[in-house]
């Protein structure tokens, strides 16, 4: 007995058709793991603005569309803070009376251009989550490492174009302040610290040169901030991984490691202080400098900005409190916010920042298999966010990549319903 069939023409060219936009996606999801490690590589690379971060990110966003990254239901209230934020920002480049409407148009574009990128990131990670954060931290990792490398050259002075890459006497690397350029290298170290504690054999001494790579570049940019936010987030990776993540074998061990490296850095603290230079600026540092007191002070400039928030309610725009009768800028973001993006501005700004703490102390408390993700990215955030309380971070590109982190971590937890994990798969 013989078979027949018709062939469809239709049929066969749609079949080819599909199969041909499945390769279309499978490569751009390919490029796009490309693309994302070089975006986050740029993220070291901030001397203007826009940088080279938002111009790859462009790229990545492209790809992401082609690659048909997913949209998760658990992130929308990330997405709708940013579309409640928008329009207040916007009406209140339109308030400035001394910059231009286009200067303050592109410092509030760059602000929520930063803020979609922490939406991207939450659903990025959200799917393949281990992998994904292991390519994050792989890129973010290399530029922290290249970049208090260079700064640490740059700083002694046995690099060529040094300058470019020094600040007041302190090293910045490719960052425009020193004050910016150290809290960069926190994340990373924060995973390496936990590396340290958790890892084996060479893992370990990989994550400790890492570390001790990290901690020299944060020493001499001489960011008194940055100097407490390295410490107290290592305090509380510490914290945390001995309490919620070890068992008894690696308590014994991590107390150990802890007394050793604790050794080991005042070791090298006392090797960088043995340099004269580096000794006066350190000293010069630790105590009060002339910019923090009086009414026109740090903590002065403080109050009078929120007085003058206060009646401005649409705020005064971008970049127009330096013309006013203090030069200097509040150094606090949490009022910075209300006269540079109005009321309802700050407001968003404000429900973004605790909001996503928030989420951070909740997936932190909740047994999962990403809590070891999780433990170094909370612990950089909330130092951060205090951190904030002294310096104008709007435009950090880390703090939105952690925002983002969070989030996306967040969902992950959602979406599996797991309690644990082997370590050597979360660990990263």
């Amino acid at each position: 007995m013989s078979a027949t069939a018709t062939f469809d023409g239709r049929l066969a060219m749609a079949g080819s058709a599909g199969a041909g936009h499945a390769a279309a996606k499978r490569r751009a999801t390919r490029l796009l793991d490309i693309m994302v490690s070089i975006w986050i590589f740029s993220g070291g690379i901030v001397f203007f603005e826009p940088s080279p971060y938002e111009l790859a990110f462009v790229f990545v966003l492209l790809l992401a569309l082609m690659g048909g990254v997913g949209l998760y239901r658990s992130t929308f209230g990330l997405l709708a803070i940013i579309l409640g934020f928008t329009p207040f920002a916007l009406i209140a480049c339109f308030q400035v009376r001394y910059n231009t409407i286009s200067e303050a148009l592109i410092f509030s574009i760059v602000t929520i251009f930063l803020m979609i990128t922490s939406y991207f990131v939450a659903n990025f990670i959200a799917e393949c989550t281990i992998k994904r954060m292991r390519l994050i931290m792989t890129a973010y990792t290399a530029v922290a490492v290249l970049s208090a490398v260079i700064g640490t050259l740059a700083y002694l002075g046995i690099m060529p174009a040094a300058d470019l890459f020094v600040r007041y006497g302190r090293a910045k690397a490719a960052f425009k302040d020193p004050n910016v350029f150290a809290p960069f290298l926190v994340l990373p170290a924060m995973f390496a610290l936990q590396r340290i504690l958790l890892g084996r054999g060479w893992q370990v001494i990989i994550a400790g040169g890492v570390y001790v790579a990290l901690f020299i570049g944060v020493f001499v940019s001489f960011s008194r901030a940055g100097w407490a936010h390295f410490a107290l987030s290592s305090a509380v990776v510490l914290g945390l991984v001995f309490l919620l993540e070890a068992n008894a074998r690696d308590k014994a061990r991590i107390m150990l490691m802890a007394l050793g490296g604790a050794f080991f850095l005042v070791v090298a603290m006392a090797g960088l202080l043995s340099i004269p230079e580096v000794s006066d600026l350190f000293a010069a540092r630790l105590t009060s400098q002339n910019y923090d007191t009086g009414e026109t002070g740090r903590f002065g400039r403080q109050g009078y900005a929120f007085e003058l928030a206060l009646n401005n309610p649409w705020g005064l725009g971008p970049g127009e409190f330096r013309n006013l009768r203090i030069i200097e800028e509040p150094h606090n973001v949490f009022v910075s916010v209300i006269h540079v993006y109005g009321w309802g501005g700050a407001a968003f700004f404000y429900i973004l920042v605790f909001g996503t703490l928030w989420k951070g102390v909740a997936i932190i408390t909740r047994p999962s298999p990403y809590r070891l993700l999780a433990i170094p990215v909370v612990a950089t955030y909330a130092l951060v966010v205090g951190e904030s309380a002294i310096i104008d971070s709007d435009h950090w590109r880390h703090i939105y990549l952690l925002i983002g982190l969070v989030w996306g971590l967040s969902t992950a937890i959602h979406n599996d319903r797991r309690r644990s994990a082997p370590r050597d798969e979360m660990l990263i």
